[in-house]
């Protein structure tokens, strides 16, 4: 789905949040969630390769539900978009994944990338990564809602303690 303006987009999220927090309400595993969630995900955003999380397992990030081709399975922190985002605890943007330096190439289709930090208490669970197959296929609204997102998902998951 392509959006014609920013209005209609923020409208588009809103109506997601709203989906996607009625169907997280009836469960509580984090695995059965994340799946619902990135599957949810690759349907609702245009130009996606990729839609799913990765897991922090303690010392690294290991792949976890998606939706997408074959992917990475274990990112250390720090290394790539998913690692900075874990090791920093913030929401990075990637606009031309060429560009960036300490990229990790999982899939050629791969132009752009988003991913977010997933936290509780201050503890870091896992990422959110998202790939477009367009330059530029994220912006301000994208990481606001996918925020936004992350932070429904984790509210409505009840995660065991990271060792």
């Amino acid at each position: 789905m392509e959006w014609k303006n920013k209005q209609e987009k923020k409208e588009a999220y809103e109506l997601f949040l709203a989906q996607l927090s009625a169907v997280l309400k009836a469960e509580k595993d984090p695995i059965a969630n994340l799946a619902n969630t990135s599957a949810m995900l690759n349907e609702f955003l245009p130009n996606t390769v990729f839609a799913g999380f990765y897991l922090f397992d303690g010392t690294s990030l290991v792949l976890g539900p998606f939706q997408g081709g074959v992917s990475c399975t274990r990112i250390a922190l720090g290394k790539g978009v998913c690692g900075i985002s874990a090791e920093e605890r913030r929401t990075v943007v990637v606009d031309d994944v060429k560009k960036f330096d300490n990229y990790i190439s999982c899939d050629a289709r791969a132009k752009s990338e988003i991913v977010v930090p997933m936290l509780q208490n201050g503890k870091l669970l896992g990422v959110l990564d998202i790939d477009a197959s367009v330059e530029e296929g994220y912006d301000e609204i994208d990481q606001e809602n996918l925020e936004k997102v992350v932070e429904v998902v984790v509210s409505e998951s009840e995660f065991l303690e990271v060792p």
